[in-house]
């Protein structure tokens, strides 16, 4: 059994241990109420961008423009994964998730490239001898639509120049406040049938568009990726968060269970000594008593 001084300096350490993860809990509950704010702020403008597709699809529903997909056979398809992962550790399976549904969609296809945003997927894919096509840093701990806004650029540049046939989004999506999941999105080409017209908008009878359509459209879906990108962002911050919060609490949880078992091991060994003390004492003052005699 261990002595009472090395079950002490156990224990300080743990308490040690708590303070800090207590404190990461405190500070993740704080980030994750600021951006649960920022979502908010942002959703009215992209379901309208959203609404402004639909409603230009109901007039023109066989619409052809790039944007719908580029005229490519499957097989030669140009698959890119932009995959968004965090730049530190400590929460959970958080990039576990992420970087396991990553390899699962990537070996879906047969040309495919790789774009990360985060220091986790970067270092995961760099030992895995993973060729990745372009990082992009300083954004997961700070999402800002000027961030959102020159992945977006990048990506749709890619798109329409033909270097990328598809692009796949894969991030956590975060299904409510104690609940998140890995999700794959497709940001392009847009798909027809997911644009569904709110019912609560009207729409006008005779809709014209100036100069053209296509150029609205042209104009539109740069904004709505950004848009989509700035969410998918923020989204996969707020569950970061989350994710760190319940693993900070499970390992807050887990020291307190600790150092409470301590301290009666603790208390069981001090009294062991104390009554070994008091034996010794004993036992000198019989010796003492019995030589007196």
């Amino acid at each position: 059994m261990a002595s009472a001084r090395e079950i002490q300096s156990r224990m300080k350490s743990i308490q040690d241990t708590k303070k800090i993860t207590s404190a990461m809990y405190m500070i993740s509950s704080s980030k994750l109420k600021r951006v649960r704010t920022m979502l908010e702020a942002t959703e009215t403008h992209f379901y309208a961008i959203q609404n402004a597709i639909a409603r230009m699809l109901r007039h023109f529903p066989d619409m052809e423009h790039p944007y719908f997909g580029h005229n490519v056979p499957e097989k030669d398809r140009k698959v890119g994964y932009l995959i968004v992962t965090a730049d530190k550790g400590l929460a959970g399976a958080y990039n576990h998730n992420v970087l396991k549904l990553a390899q699962e969609e990537m070996e879906k296809s047969d040309i495919d490239r790789l774009y990360v945003v985060g220091e986790i997927g970067r270092h995961y894919f760099e030992h895995k001898k993973i060729e990745i096509d372009e990082s992009f840093r300083y954004t997961v701990q700070n999402p800002s639509i000027h961030r959102a806004r020159i992945i977006a650029g990048r990506m749709i540049a890619l798109y329409n120049s033909g270097e990328l046939d598809e692009i796949h989004l894969i991030y956590t999506k975060m299904l409510n406040s104690m609940e998140s999941e890995a999700e794959s999105y497709q940001i392009l080409p847009l798909k027809k049938k997911e644009y569904h017209l709110d019912s609560t908008v009207e729409v006008p009878e005779d809709i014209e568009y100036l100069p053209s359509a296509d150029a609205v459209l042209e104009n539109l879906v740069p904004n709505y990726v950004t848009g989509l990108m700035y969410g998918a962002l923020v989204e996969a911050y707020a569950s970061e968060q989350n994710a760190r919060m319940m693993a900070m609490e499970s390992a807050t949880d887990s020291a307190t269970d600790m150092i409470r078992e301590l301290s009666i091991q603790y208390n069981r060994v001090r009294q062991g000594a104390i009554t070994q003390e008091i034996t010794e004492v004993s036992s000198g003052a019989k010796a003492q008593k019995k030589k007196s005699r």
